[in-house]
């Protein structure tokens, strides 16, 4: 099974430098670094050590995780953060899940002694009350429904008609896969404290259109 592995970048030149020589080639057939308008250095570096990027045409994102998917082939699609956030090594065991027979692979922050060391107060809250009201409405047992560092079969995204501009495209994609009864599961992936630049996740917006969107799909 081919994969893509898809990058999200936003300003992350620190993180970059620091992150991508750690990926190893024979993890994946694709890459795809999807940019949102990066001013520091990030795209020249990518361009400069033979990535490919592009730079999305919408804003935040769902755009770039719509905009990537569409230009990904892989069998397998992998989404990313060169943050500091996603650890590399976890790259073949999400590809191993899927290669078993998952739909839907999450790296979760919170499972079997996982440890989260880029939470705060807010965000640590927040994804455990996401993740419990998850689990509360649809009779779940997920650990952590928030993390985008995810892996799943490319055929899903169009199956599930994921298609949204708001940054909660990974809920989306779990909620309908849940419902769709496909085969999900979590492995354990600790989430490292960032790397240089700056967190694009604003807790009241962020957390605005998961309430929405949870209840939304929970009704429909």
């Amino acid at each position: 099974m081919k994969v893509s592995l898809i990058i999200f970048t936003l300003n992350e030149i620190e993180g970059m430098k620091a992150v991508m020589p750690h990926i190893k080639k024979e993890w994946y057939d694709e890459l795809i670094i999807v940019d949102g308008g990066s001013t520091d250095g990030t795209i020249e570096y990518a361009r400069d050590n033979g990535y490919y990027l592009f730079v999305q045409k919408g804003k935040d994102s769902g755009a770039a995780f719509t905009e990537s998917v569409e230009k990904a082939t892989g069998d397998i699609v992998i989404i990313f953060s060169p943050d500091g956030n996603s650890l590399p090594e976890a790259i073949p065991q999400l590809v191993e899940k899927i290669k078993e027979g998952y739909d839907l692979v999450i790296a979760s922050r919170y499972l079997n002694g996982a440890k989260s060391y880029d939470d705060d107060t807010v965000t640590a809250f927040g994804n455990w009350m996401f993740t419990s009201l998850t689990n509360l409405l649809f009779g779940t047992h997920y650990t952590d429904t928030l993390v985008m560092y995810r892996a799943f079969r490319r055929e899903i995204v169009a199956n599930l008609n994921i298609i949204t501009s708001t940054p909660c495209w990974g809920s989306l994609m779990l909620m309908r896969a849940t419902k769709k009864k496909l085969r999900i599961t979590e492995i354990p992936a600790d989430e490292p404290a960032r790397i240089g630049g700056v967190r694009k996740m604003k807790p009241l917006k962020n957390g605005t259109y998961e309430l929405y969107m949870l209840l939304k799909e929970f009704l429909t």
